[in-house]
Order: C-alpha cells, then sequence, then structure tokens
C-alpha cells in the first residue's frame, strides 16, 4: 500500500464507523476485498436501487457502472420481475427435479433456452451460480470420456487471467493466482493457454490478426505436446471478464477454433458474463462468429434478481451422458435447488421483457456512445488501453503510457482510482494489472452514458493528482 494510508479517499478509523458499519465489521467475511484498506474504510452500505443507481444508507446516490457484478442487466427495481417471483411462490415456492419430479417454469425456460441458442441444444441442466455451472460442464466432460472408455481425456485448456468461478474445479480453471494462493490450486487437470491481450501480448509490429495466428499457432503446439487424446475441452469466455474486460483481437476465435476443430476437442463457451445482450447480440459467440459445443449461462439470465445459471449441452454429449446414466443406475449430480421454479419463473420474465422492449436493439444504440466515451479514456497520462465492445469494456492504468510500465501492485491505483469513484458517486470495478472494467445495466440510456463518464473523469483527475503526490509516475 502507499506509505501514507490516511491520504487514500474514504479512509474512516474504526471509532469513526456508523453503527451499520460496525455490525458488519463485526459479522460479515467480504470475499473479493482488499481487507487491509477495509479495516481503514469500512463498508459502503448500499440501502436501494433504481434503473442504473444505487443508493447508500446515507441517501447517496451511485451510478452502478458494473451493474451489480456484470450482472443486473435490467438495472434496479423491476416490478415485473418482482412481482413473477411472488406470483410463483404463491403458486408453487419449491419443486426439485429430482426423482422424475419437474414442473412448468423449468420445462418452460429449457425450451425457451434452447430456441434461444445459437448452436444445437439436445438438453440444460440448471444450476444457481457460474461456478457451479462450469464445475458442471467439467463433471459432464469426464462423465462423458469415462462413458466413451476415454480414461486419459481429462485434461481441460483454460486461459491465462480467465475467469470460470471460485469451485475446486471451477477455480482451476480460472488463470488469476489470487483465486489460488492459499486454496491448493490449481489442479493438475487444467493446462494454459495465453492469454489474448493484445495491448499486453503482441510483439513489435504484429497485427491483431497476426497475433491470433500466433496464439492459435502455440494452442496447437500445446494439444501436440499433451496430446489430443488426454484433452476433453477448452474452456473460454468471449470476453474476459474479471481477468480485465479483455476484449478478444481480430480473428482470434476464427485461429483457434480451427485448430480445436482438427483435433475434435470440444469447446465450452462460457457465457456467464457476455449472454443476453452484453456485447450487441445474444451471446457473445455470434459477436465474435464461432460456434461452442456447450454453454454456460448465469447472471443476466435472471438479470441477478435471484440465483439461477444453466449448463446447455450439445445433443451429441446429452446422449452419452444419458447412456451412461442408464448404465450404471442414475445422473448422479444435481443440486437442490436446479430448476428452482421461482428462480426459472423469473428468468422466463426477464428473457420476455428482452424480447418485448428490444434490450439488443437499445445496447446497439448506445453502445457506441459507450466505447467512443471509453476509448477517448486512452488520452489520459493514466491510461495505457482503452478498448470494448457493447455495453462491457476496461482501461489499464499504467506508470509510464510510452514503456507500458506498470504501477507495482502494492500501490493498489486501481483501488485507490475505484474509491474516488465512490467519492464522485459512481461504481466501478478495480481488477488485477491495475485495470478498471466498466458493465453497466444493459438499459442505461445515453445521458446516464455520458453521467457515467463524466463522472469517472473527475475521479481519473483526481487519481492523478494522488499518482504525483505520491510519486508513482514521472509523467
Amino acid at each position: 500500500m502507499p506509505s501514507d494510508t490516511s491520504t487514500h479517499p474514504g479512509n474512516t478509523p474504526h471509532g469513526r464507523l456508523s453503527n451499520v458499519q460496525a455490525r458488519d465489521m463485526a459479522s460479515l467475511l467480504h470475499p473479493f476485498t482488499n481487507l487491509t484498506l477495509l479495516n481503514q474504510t469500512g463498508p459502503t452500505v448500499i440501502e436501494r436501487g433504481s434503473g442504473v443507481f444505487v443508493y447508500g444508507k446515507d441517501g447517496k446516490d451511485y451510478l452502478e457502472a458494473m451493474g451489480g457484478l456484470w450482472c443486473t442487466a435490467l438495472g434496479w427495481g423491476e416490478e415485473e420481475l418482482a412481482e413473477a417471483a411472488a406470483q410463483q411462490m404463491r403458486k408453487l415456492s419449491f419443486q426439485h427435479i429430482f426423482g422424475g419430479k419437474s414442473h412448468e417454469p423449468a420445462i418452460q425456460l429449457a425450451e425457451t433456452l434452447k430456441e434461444m441458442a445459437p448452436f444445437p441444444v439436445g438438453k440444460v441442466f440448471f444450476a444457481n451460480s457460474g461456478s457451479e455451472a462450469n464445475d458442471s460442464q467439467i463433471k459432464f466432460l469426464w462423465y462423458a470420456a469415462n462413458a466413451r472408455g476415454h480414461r486419459t481425456k481429462k485434461k481441460i485448456i483454460a486461459r491465462d487471467r480467465a475467469y470460470h468461478g471460485v469451485t475446486l474445479a471451477s477455480a482451476s480453471l480460472t488463470g488469476l493466482d489470487a483465486f489460488h494462493k492459499s486454496f491448493d490450486l490449481p489442479f493438475d487437470f487444467t493446462l494454459r493457454a495465453e492469454c489474448p491481450h493484445y495491448y499486453r501480448g503482441a510483439e513489435a509490429g504484429e497485427s491483431e490478426e497476426d497475433y491470433s495466428v500466433r496464439l492459435a499457432a502455440n494452442l496447437e503446439a500445446l494439444i501436440q505436446q499433451e496430446g489430443p487424446d488426454t484433452i476433453a475441452a477448452m474452456f473460454a469466455e468471449a470476453v474476459m471478464g474479471a481477468g480485465g474486460a479483455i476484449v478478444p483481437p481480430k480473428g482470434y476465435f476464427e485461429a483457434i477454433t480451427r485448430v480445436l476443430a482438427r483435433y475434435a476437442i470440444p469447446l465450452v463457451d462460457d457465457e456467464v458474463i457476455c449472454g443476453f445482450g452484453r456485447t450487441g447480440n445474444w451471446f457473445g459467440c455470434e459477436t465474435y462468429n464461432f460456434q461452442p459445443d456447450s454453454m454456460s449461462i448465469a447472471k443476466a439470465l435472471s438479470s441477478a434478481y435471484i440465483p439461477i445459471s444453466a449448463v446447455m449441452l450439445s445433443p451429441e454429449l446429452t446422449e452419452i451422458i444419458e447412456q451412461e446414466a442408464v448404465r450404471i443406475g442414475g445422473l448422479w449430480h444435481a443440486f437442490t435447488y436446479s430448476a428452482h421454479p421461482v428462480a426459472a419463473a423469473v428468468a422466463l420474465k426477464t428473457i420476455e421483457i428482452y424480447r418485448r422492449r428490444d434490450l439488443i436493439g437499445h445496447v446497439r444504440k448506445v453502445a457506441p456512445v459507450f466505447n467512443a466515451r471509453l476509448t477517448a479514456l486512452a488520452e489520459h497520462p493514466l491510461v495505457g488501453e482503452a478498448r470494448g465492445v457493447g455495453l462491457i469494456g476496461g482501461i489499464e492504468l499504467v506508470a509510464d503510457k510510452k514503456t507500458r510500465r506498470n504501477f507495482e501492485p502494492g500501490k493498489l491505483v486501481a483501488l485507490t482510482c475505484s474509491r474516488f469513484c465512490e467519492e464522485e458517486g459512481l461504481i466501478v470495478r478495480p481488477l488485477l494489472n491495475d485495470r478498471i472494467a466498466f458493465c453497466p445495466p444493459l438499459v442505461i440510456s445515453e445521458a446516464e452514458v455520458n453521467e457515467l463518464f463524466d463522472r469517472f473523469g473527475r475521479a481519473l483527475a483526481r487519481t492523478l493528482d494522488w499518482v504525483r503526490a505520491e510519486g508513482l509516475t514521472a509523467q
């Protein structure tokens, strides 16, 4: 941390915490949080939300530029979703689908997702989070490999800086060291491919297309080194979310899918963040022109109003899984809340609202304003890269723009910028390598997009003043 922690924005000694902050600090264990800084500032306690804004206990408004955690697509206070949940709770508050039981919301949601999917889907398996969906994907891949007699086909390729969840298995796919430290992770079934970050990974003079070809060649070398017969699948996000809101270079997915097809290696598309309009199409794979073999969805499936996720499996994978379940006497993988009727009803209403209000059309309308304001940030002295697609994007703060030198990690520059943002009434997401992500609710208006970047501009100016005062940059 910077030498003088009292200079951090929002510094609040424990003796000055409000009652609700003190209760929080005494009782809650905060994930994905710098606990050293939290002990200095106390938590920001949010009381209510409306549209793209949330409001603190003190009544202060915050423009929620992260849609919660990449998820609240319809914003806050959507009465139709509240009513859908209430109606379903009154009619059938809970019903599992174990042992041949079922219910209409689950059936209808599975049918709807099969119809929407941009690839052939056999059947749908429901879970409660993106982590659970990806964990289930791994289990289904291994289950299918065993059913085919491919006992060694268990390795899975995932990329550096990927984020696929935090369960033991999905965290092993996640390519961020912070999620492995002190957890005895990752497990050794994961093979690591390169992160497709053109700003950081390209060689001098290398075009995006040439960079993509090189990454595909390196992927092929990895496959040949490990042996294609040992690899069950590759996992990929269309846009890498928690790894830095990293947009793939031109031609990337075309290049790597040709390699995977050559060796008959399935591609699992993690659409937990990109699904349901985030990139300007229903799914990120449509934006980047690739067809997966299976897909994980969550977050915007219910606009995050209630936990639900799903695994969409190809007909071939569905068939082999069901054949093996018959052979061994059952499919022994499930969650108590899989296909929860209230969650399914809310998800159905969410999709119906997306369609009725033409949310995809709205994203395409406001995205040019969003991306123009985002890319303009590249002119700022602290910003090395600024890039996005649809309504998702990220910037990288650097100590030296010419050399692209990062700040020392312990200086917490992005985290400090995010605290200035909160003081300016804006919530963003600081990520590793001093990247900051933007992922606002999809219902955001052009005026609200401009307000978002106006507030961020003020916070970024304060960050530059702080960085210079701390002597962290020569600029």
